[in-house]
């Protein structure tokens, strides 16, 4: 599986990879959240081409801040530590790989 729990120990190490990123921000208590991480858990399974993180917005403050994440679940796309791409909501594999590969 290719899903990496993200934290302020690891976050800046993981979005600078030399690899696309996605980084799941959600919640436990999340419905949509839940549902998205199926989605994220098959596509772990199948693409080796991105990693794919995930960061608790309720454990990680700071980072939720820096990124001014106001809603879950958000997905964001780094490429060598840049946001590059931003998505709020629930999203189907197909969408996510568009918002990933596009």
């Amino acid at each position: 599986m290719n899903i990496e729990f993200l934290s302020e120990v690891n976050f800046d190490e993981v979005i600078n990879k030399n690899k696309i990123v996605l980084v799941d921000f959600y919640a436990s208590w999340c419905g949509p959240c839940k549902m998205l991480s199926k989605v994220l858990e098959q596509l772990s399974k199948e693409r080796d081409d991105f990693l794919i993180g995930k960061l608790n917005i309720d454990f990680e403050k700071m980072i939720v801040e820096r990124y001014k994440v106001y809603t879950v679940p958000t997905l964001m796309v780094f490429k060598d530590g840049v946001m590059v791409k931003r998505s709020l909501g629930y999203k189907t594999k197909e969408q996510i790989l568009s918002l990933i590969l596009d």
